[in-house]
C-alpha cells in the first residue's frame, strides 16, 4: 500500500514541476504557450499569491559558452493575487516599470563584458523563469523554450567553390524570396529567424579564419553567394536581398555597388567605406582600407575600451579610396544606425551616404534611427550587451546603448527589416518554375 503511495506522489509531483507549480496555489505561466520562436514576445502571468504579496520573478540561461546570464525584478501582486508583466510595473531589480519581456534582455552575467552567444540555431534558448519569495524560497518555475528554427524549415550547411555558408530553407515550394545574411563572424541566429518568416537566407561570415591572417577579401567569393541564391529552385525573387551589420555592412554596400542582382540591401550600424582590409574584385584591388588610429582608443574604468574615434576619417583626401561607391547600386538602401554605437560613428556614416545618393540624384534609400540605442542590434528579447571582447582588437569594448532603449530598438528594427525585404523582393511563381 505505502508502496502505491509513494508512487502516486512521485507523480503528483512531476506534474506539478512540467506544470511550472511549486507550491500548490502559486502557478507560473508563459501565454500563448511556453514554446516559441526566439524573435516572439510572451506574456508572463502569476497567479495563488497572496493579496498584495511582493514576490522576485527571476530568469536564468546558460549560453553556448557556459556562461550562465540571469535577472531579477520585484514586483507586488495585485488584490487577487496576480501579477502579469503586460500590466505590472517592475518596483526594482534589473529593470524598472512596465516592461513585458524586461526579464529576457535584461539578463547578464556575473562577469563584465559578456556577449551571450547563441549561434547555433538547431539548439533552443531554454529561459528557467521562477517567482520567489524573498531571495531563497522558490514558489514556482517554468521552462520557455525559445526556438531559432521553426517547424518545417531545413537547415543545410554549404560548400561551393570559395563559398562556405549556411541555407535555411522555409517548408513548402514556394516561391520565396532570398536573402544573404552577412555576418562579421559565423552566427545562424538571424538567418534562421528570418527564414521562419517566409524568406530562403543564406548565412555567410566575412572572417571564417582568424581575422589576423586575412591580408585581403576577395568580393567575388560574396558573389558566388548571390549567385547560389539566385539559381536556388525556390527562390521566386528577381534579385537577392543582404542583411548585414558592423564588417559586413560594409561588404553588404560594395555587393549592391559592383555585382548585378542585389535588389535590397540592409545596412546596420557599419561604414561608408571598406574597413581594414583591401577588398578585391575580379583579380584588381577596388578600394583601399580604412584604418585605426591606435593613440585615439579611449580606455574606460570598466577595463573596456571605446574605439569609435579611433577610425579613421573616410571623407580625408588620403582615404577616399575606401568609400565605397554605392551611387552605383541599383537596388534600395535600407540604412539603419544607433547614435550611441562606441563601436563606430553610424549615425555619422548613414548620413555622409545619404548625401552622396542625393548629390548623384538618387532617392533609392530609407533611413532609421534610434538616439539610445548601442552597435549590437539584433533580433529582439535576447540579452543586452553592452560591452564585449572584440572579435578583431582582441580587447573588450564598449558597444554602448541604453538597455531599455536598445531593447525597443530591436523589436521596431526586426519588423521594419522583414517589412523592407518583403517589399523590395517580390516573387514571381513562374522564375521558379524555370529554374526547376
Amino acid at each position: 500500500m505505502s508502496h502505491c503511495l509513494k508512487n502516486v506522489k512521485s507523480q503528483r509531483m512531476k506534474v506539478s514541476l512540467v506544470s511550472g507549480e511549486m507550491s500548490s496555489q502559486v502557478r507560473l505561466r508563459l501565454l500563448p504557450s511556453a514554446r516559441c520562436l526566439f524573435d516572439e514576445p510572451i506574456q508572463v502571468k502569476v497567479a495563488g499569491l497572496r493579496s498584495r504579496q511582493v514576490v522576485s520573478m527571476k530568469a536564468r540561461s546558460t549560453d553556448e559558452k557556459g556562461v550562465v546570464f540571469s535577472s531579477s525584478a520585484t514586483y507586488r501582486a495585485d488584490g487577487s493575487g496576480e501579477i502579469d508583466l503586460k500590466r505590472d510595473p517592475s518596483l526594482s531589480g534589473s529593470y524598472v516599470g512596465v516592461e513585458p519581456m524586461g526579464l529576457l534582455w535584461s539578463m547578464r552575467a556575473d562577469t563584465l563584458h559578456k556577449y551571450f552567444f547563441k549561434n547555433n540555431s538547431l539548439n533552443p534558448h531554454v529561459v528557467k523563469f521562477s517567482v520567489h519569495e524573498g531571495e531563497e524560497r522558490m514558489l514556482a518555475e517554468v521552462n520557455n523554450e525559445r526556438l531559432l528554427i521553426g517547424d518545417g524549415v531545413s537547415r543545410l550547411p554549404v560548400k561551393e567553390g570559395n563559398m562556405r555558408g549556411v541555407l535555411f530553407t522555409p517548408p513548402g515550394e514556394g516561391p520565396f524570396p532570398a536573402v544573404l545574411d552577412l555576418s562579421t563572424f559565423p552566427s545562424e541566429k538571424r538567418a534562421s529567424l528570418l527564414a521562419n518568416k517566409g524568406f530562403v537566407v543564406l548565412a555567410v561570415a566575412v572572417y571564417t579564419d582568424k581575422p589576423d591572417n586575412v591580408k585581403e577579401l576577395h568580393l567575388d567569393h560574396f558573389k558566388e553567394a548571390v549567385d547560389f541564391l539566385q539559381q536556388h529552385p525556390k527562390v521566386g525573387s528577381k534579385g537577392v536581398g543582404i542583411i548585414s551589420r558592423s564588417k559586413g555592412a560594409d561588404i553588404a554596400l560594395s555587393l549592391a555597388a559592383y555585382v548585378p542582382g542585389v535588389e535590397a540591401t540592409v545596412w546596420i550600424n557599419g561604414s561608408n567605406a571598406n574597413i581594414a582590409v583591401p577588398l578585391y574584385y575580379r583579380k584588381r584591388q577596388i578600394l583601399t582600407p580604412l584604418l585605426y588610429d591606435s593613440s585615439k582608443v579611449i580606455t574606460t574604468n570598466s577595463g573596456a575600451i571605446v574605439i569609435k574615434y579611433s577610425v579613421k576619417n573616410p571623407l580625408a583626401e588620403e582615404n577616399k579610396g575606401s568609400l565605397v561607391p554605392i551611387e552605383q547600386a541599383k537596388g534600395r538602401f535600407l540604412f539603419v544606425a544607433s547614435e550611441d554605437d562606441l563601436n563606430w560613428d553610424s549615425k555619422g556614416y548613414m548620413d555622409e551616404m545619404v548625401e552622396r545618393l542625393k548629390r548623384h540624384g538618387k532617392d533609392n534609400f530609407e533611413t532609421v534611427y534610434y538616439p539610445r540605442a548601442g552597435h549590437l542590434l539584433e533580433p529582439p528579447y535576447g540579452p543586452f550587451c553592452p560591452s564585449a571582447l572584440h572579435g578583431l582588437l582582441s580587447s573588450s569594448v564598449l558597444w554602448g546603448g541604453e538597455p531599455v532603449a536598445h531593447a525597443a530598438a530591436e523589436v521596431h528594427m526586426w519588423k521594419k527589416i522583414q517589412e523592407f525585404l518583403r517589399s523590395q523582393l517580390s516573387c514571381d511563381a513562374t522564375r521558379t518554375k524555370a529554374k526547376l
